[in-house]
């Protein structure tokens, strides 16, 4: 069996080269071979006359053993067919030795048998895959060629000076003269020689099964063989010479164009409505508040102002937003300082949890008693439950992708109220967002400053394509692969810590067929500076996962707070995004349909007032971890990520 093996992994060694060589001759349909392999026995049944002069006082039962295999074979493969014949015809031992029995006087005794045959094998052979596998099945035919024992009665070990009965040897009697039985077995052919040669080798390790049916070797008794056979094939034949006709390929067109902006210096000084969640999200196996939200001491609650929240956050807007996080991050101390000056206002805190509603209560009562000690909130004013789910959960009946993270998100307290002076404007129920925060900074480089790489007919033409940029140091940086046709790259990827640059541009393309196309092509890059001061509105709303259609609960904020600070003359800029759970394709279609309905809303609130001098840009970016506004490791960022953010601008401006 070792050397079988080692056979087979040399075979391999010499495969892998050969499937890249160009046809020259056709799979030979007549091989021609031999096979040798292990005949695994095993014996069953009752064993105990074993011929006219010798029967044992205890019968024998069940054994085992390993016999030799050998037989030359023809196989016949049907042209441009799964189907095929085999037939190998040989020598096949069955010999074996049974358990050890003991005799009336405790004697022990030993029975052996060295059955052989030469066997006549004809099987149906079937490649259902059309590859190197293979399954077979047909009868076997032998004819017995031996049939001698070995016997041996020991003595009582109690009687150590006891002699031994000398050794039996001759042979059984009533053994059958031919048996027609069956078999079954699965094989893989690997080519030893290329198929530019007209003489192939192939090696086909197969193993077979054969059952007990009609291998009973005797006409009496019950004694029967069961046997698994592993061994190897070697076979050749000879392939006709194929005739392979030329044929033109036509390729797909494309077209490859670079757009590097100037990137005229711009700064805008946004002032940005921020939404503020309901939820806490909380860890799993824990009913703490996470060591991520900013939690205050007593003595801290008297110089917190909630309007001074983003002042405090960090200032770095380069790429995703973790300003707006760490504002989100303080939403537990917004909360007690808000209800702290409206003394009116209630909520009810809903822990849901996986664990079921006790947990989820527990998760919940720890977001009262922080509440209720550090800001002094009166514990009659915050109720609490708890639930095995939300109301609106993450995970929905059927999902089968991606459940842990949707699971993670489950996992959280849900603030709700019916008090307007915690609720963001016209919001209501149970997933009502609470009242914005707001916020003023720098905004970070606009995505009409990023170059855009052009490749019209890139997904006719290539399964993928990439980039190879190249400076004047001969520095080289690699993007891609891509499939869409049109790829937009910050310039600060590009350029890293340089203000402006030259590159040499190549696009690299695979074709469908595997074959390498390029382009070149020349840019020169310019970062996006600040320098003129321009105010700018942002406003933001969130959804609940996979919904669209949520934007009817936004209508009437879309309508009189939104539409209402468009400037005269103004341009509104909406972007849609969608965190990475589910298929890029859907998000990226959810995305543009969240940013088409706040279109709509808007421009209904605009035609209303009768005002038709702004202009609308609609970008939906689906899952893009580099245009997202957020990461997508915590639940809190995905659900930030489900976002349509609207920026207000005057006339003649882009963002």
């Amino acid at each position: 069996m070792k050397k079988i093996l080692f056979i087979i992994i040399i075979a391999l060694g010499f495969q892998m080269p050969t499937l890249a060589q160009e046809t020259g001759y056709e799979k030979p349909t007549w091989l021609f071979g031999v096979a040798a392999g292990a005949n695994f026995n095993f014996y069953r049944g009752t064993t105990q006359r074993i011929n006219a002069d010798l029967m044992v006082p205890t019968a024998f039962h069940d054994g085992t053993g390993v016999g030799l295999f050998a037989a030359p074979l023809i196989e016949y493969r049907f042209p441009n067919s799964v189907w095929g014949i085999m037939l190998q015809a040989g020598y096949d031992n069955r010999q074996g030795e049974w358990d050890q029995v003991m005799s009336p006087c405790y004697c022990p005794m030993d029975l052996s048998s060295d059955l052989s045959y030469i066997t006549i094998e004809p099987s149906l052979r079937i490649a259902p895959f059309k590859n190197s596998f293979y399954v077979f099945t047909g009868p076997r035919l032998a004819f017995n060629l031996d049939k001698s024992f070995t016997y041996q009665k020991g003595t009582n070990p109690a009687y150590p000076d006891q002699i031994a009965d000398p050794e039996v040897n001759a042979d059984f009697s009533e053994v059958e003269d031919r048996l027609i039985s069956m078999q079954v077995g699965a094989g893989f052919d690997i080519p030893l020689s290329s198929n530019k040669q007209r003489t192939q080798f192939v090696l086909s390790p197969f193993v077979a099964f054969h059952p007990y049916f009609g291998q009973n070797p005797r006409s009496v008794e019950s004694w029967n063989i069961t046997t698994i056979r592993a061994g190897a094939a070697i076979k050749f034949g000879v392939g006709r010479k194929s005739v392979v006709e030329e044929v033109a390929v036509v390729r797909p067109e494309f077209k490859f164009a670079v757009d590097s902006p100037r990137n005229v210096p711009g700064e805008r000084l946004v002032s940005e409505t921020f939404p503020l969640s309901n939820y806490i999200y909380f860890e799993k196996g824990s009913t703490e508040i996470p060591n991520r939200y900013k939690l205050l001491n007593k003595d801290e609650v008297k110089d917190f102002k909630e309007d001074q929240v983003a002042v405090k956050s960090p200032k770095d807007l380069s790429g995703r937003s973790k300003r707006e996080m760490a504002v989100y991050y303080h939403v537990l101390n917004i909360l007690g300082d808000r209800m702290g000056k409206n003394p009116n206002t209630t909520i009810t805190l809903v822990g849901s949890s996986e664990k079921g509603p006790e947990d989820g209560k527990l998760m919940a009562g720890s977001v009262k008693t922080y509440l209720v000690d550090v800001f002094a909130i009166n514990a009659s004013r915050i109720a609490v439950e708890g639930k095995n789910k939300p109301k609106l959960p993450s995970e929905k009946t059927g999902g089968k992708l991606e459940l842990d993270l949707l699971r993670e998100e489950d996992r959280r307290v849900t603030i709700e109220s019916t008090s307007p002076a915690l609720l963001m404007e016209f919001q209501s129920g149970p997933n009502a967002a609470m009242k914005s925060v707001q916020l003023r900074g720098i905004q970070e480089a606009p995505a009409s400053s990023n170059v855009t790489f052009k490749n019209a007919g890139a997904k006719e033409a290539f399964s993928t394509w990439r980039l190879e940029l190249t400076d004047d140091n001969g520095t080289v940086k690699n993007y891609g692969p891509y499939t869409d046709e049109e790829v937009s790259i910050p310039g600060k990827t590009i350029l890293g810590t340089n203000t402006k640059g030259d590159f040499k541009v190549k696009m690299i393309g695979t074709a469908k067929d595997g074959e390498t196309i390029t382009e070149d092509s020349k840019i020169n890059v310019v970062l996006w500076s600040p320098s003129e001061v321009e105010e700018g509105m942002r406003f933001s709303i969130i959804y609940d996962f996979d919904n669209s259609k949520a934007i009817a609960m936004y209508e009437k904020y879309l309508t009189e707070i939104v539409a209402a600070k468009i400037p005269k003359n103004g341009k509104v800029v909406i972007h849609g995004h969608t965190d990475v759970i589910g298929e890029t394709k859907r998000n990226q279609e959810l995305s543009i349909a969240r940013a088409n309905d706040v279109k709509k809303i808007l421009e209904v609130a605009l035609a209303k007032s009768n005002r038709k001098d702004v202009v609308f840009e609609v970008h939906g970016f689906g899952e893009d971890t580099v245009k997202s506004p957020f990461g997508n490791d915590l639940p809190e960022e995905r659900a930030y990520n489900r976002t349509v953010v609207i920026d207000l601008l005057a006339s003649n401006k882009s963002l």
